[in-house]
């Protein structure tokens, strides 16, 4: 069968991709990360990881994003960054946030479109309610959010864990080589359809590297200490005037679809995107509509934008 048109522009856009893309390390306060850059001229778009993730989770949605924006994605020191971080580096959810601000100022982003999935989510919550001016729009993923923080069963027993030692940490995530184990609810299994192969490569640092194991027990002791911090920053979330997309999978089983209709209610100027046949990382499971999604957000193109409250598509 011969390819059709969409089909070329999709590999047009993936080709693209593959060119401009570059893998560079910062040096920050708390210490050496790792970005993904397209570069170019476009509007910039900012595309945060989760927890145990890398900056690969948006490789297949900046594939369709690169050309018209720049997209940057950062690898954060949350379990799968491969540079540790400084032994006095504030690795709370606010730290990490204020990592996230750093970058922006160092790498001189402006009128930026900040994007995080699952964590990434929390902390793009976390930057809106401080102001974030080099902030122009935020678009939330299927993200912790309430009360769900950590969330579901995943987060739950992720964090857990976090109690014990870096050793005993890295003897428990070594189950985690086997793909069934991988697959079980408690682990990845709710949390994407699809993007197995990704998930076994995430966690290959923390079984790797003593550092990392131990910046990986800061990161979730930090979230165990702050279970209270979306709740306050979600009532905080409805002074943040600026255009706000919230994208959720409607088959999601760790962040409740209700809690993404009840963000795109409460932020002044949200509206909602439901995607279906996806759990909540959508940019493994459905990038595609993802992608279209966030692209539209930025080109303003929706001229059916309520002032307030949610629209709604799937």
């Amino acid at each position: 069968m011969a390819p059709t048109n969409a089909d070329t522009a999709d590999l047009q856009a993936t080709s693209l991709a593959e060119r401009q893309t570059v893998r560079s390390p910062i040096e920050l306060s708390a210490g050496r990360i790792e970005y993904e850059d397209t570069g170019g001229e476009g509007p910039a778009i900012v595309l945060l990881p989760g927890l145990m993730m890398d900056a690969s989770l948006w490789e297949e949605v900046i594939a369709h994003l690169a050309p018209d924006h720049r997209c940057i994605a950062p690898t954060l020191p949350m379990g799968a960054h491969r540079h540790a971080m400084h032994a006095d580096a504030d690795l709370s959810p606010r730290g990490l946030a204020g990592l996230v601000s750093e970058l922006l100022d160092r790498l001189d982003l402006n009128d930026v479109t900040l994007v995080g999935n699952d964590t990434g989510g929390a902390l793009v919550q976390l930057l809106a309610c401080d102001g974030a001016t080099r902030v122009s729009r935020m678009v939330l993923v299927s993200c912790d959010a309430f009360d769900n923080f950590p969330p579901g069963l995943t987060g739950k027993t992720l964090v857990l864990t976090g109690k014990l030692s870096p050793m005993m940490f890295g003897l428990f995530m070594q189950q985690m080589r086997l793909r069934p184990l991988r697959r079980l609810p408690l682990a990845f299994g709710w949390l994407t359809m699809r993007g197995d192969a990704a998930t076994a490569r995430w966690i290959k640092p923390v079984l790797k590297q003593r550092e990392i194991r131990r910046d990986t027990v800061r990161v979730l002791r930090g979230i165990a200490a702050h279970r209270d911090l979306l709740l306050d920053a979600a009532e905080r979330l409805r002074s943040f005037d600026r255009p706000a997309l919230v994208v959720w999978a409607s088959q999601d089983r760790v962040m409740p679809p209700e809690h993404g209709r009840r963000l795109a209610d409460l932020l002044p100027q949200g509206r909602l995107v439901e995607i279906s046949d996806s759990y909540t990382l959508i940019p493994l499971d459905q990038p595609a509509p993802l992608a279209e999604a966030i692209r539209q957000f930025t080109r303003g193109a929706d001229e059916e934008r309520p002032a307030a409250g949610a629209g709604r598509s799937s």
